[in-house]
């Protein structure tokens, strides 16, 4: 009975799924499907290949290397910063993931990074978890659980892009929140983004590139 069962289970593969609302990811050109909504309601999409997610229309690999390009650090080697997509912040959070905000357009992941690079003749070389900036992500997705307002506590901080609540007693319970739950929330997000970044899936990452 088992094996029958098995004998018709078929795999669908992942291009069965292109259409209008799943347009190709600009890393790896596998689907894009719908996973929550930003800020303002604008829908968020996101690869279940590469992992990288999409806040409004995506574009093509050339806008979204450009876009990596401005979260270059400086220095002589080609190091860029990104929050993480495939972070346990980002699966824990979903659309309350503190790095979905109007400044964003991509979201990236290790591996839609190595796959934009390999198009332009780069690699990545190395992977380094960053705790502390990924600290502040993780405490900020798990304040907007109590918020109305979307990273109130990171605008606040110069972090991120704020969206406010809609009506004015909403900001001030959100102001009043985030400073009231702030020490039993910072002390979660520290022991979440532990285990996170010990296992590979911490909230801020800083990539290295090199020539291939």
């Amino acid at each position: 009975m088992k094996a029958n069962a098995e004998a018709r289970r078929v795999a669908v593969p992942l291009e069965a799924g292109f259409g209008p609302e799943n347009p190709p990811c600009p890393a790896c050109g596998e689907p894009l499907f719908g996973w929550t909504r930003g800020p303002g309601g604008v829908p968020v999409r996101r690869c279940e290949s590469c992992a990288m997610a999409v806040i409004g229309e995506p574009g093509d690999a050339g806008d979204a290397l450009a876009r990596l390009d401005e979260q270059r650090l400086g220095g002589d080697a080609p190091r860029f910063r990104i929050a993480n997509r495939a972070s346990f912040a980002a699966s824990l959070g979903g659309g309350g993931w503190a790095a979905i905000d109007r400044c964003n357009r991509y979201l990236f992941s290790a591996e839609a990074v190595r796959r934009l690079a390999a198009t332009r003749g780069q690699q990545v070389d190395g992977v380094r978890w960053r705790p502390l900036a990924s600290l502040l992500v993780t405490w900020g997705t798990l304040l907007n659980s109590f918020t109305f307002g979307h990273n109130v506590a990171l605008g606040a901080l110069g972090r991120a892009a704020a969206t406010q609540a809609r009506r004015p007693w909403q900001r001030g319970i959100d102001r009043f929140v985030s400073v009231l739950a702030t020490p039993v929330v910072m002390l979660a997000a520290l022991l979440l983004e532990a285990v996170a970044g010990i296992s590979g899936r911490g909230a801020v990452l800083e990539l290295t590139l090199s020539p291939r």
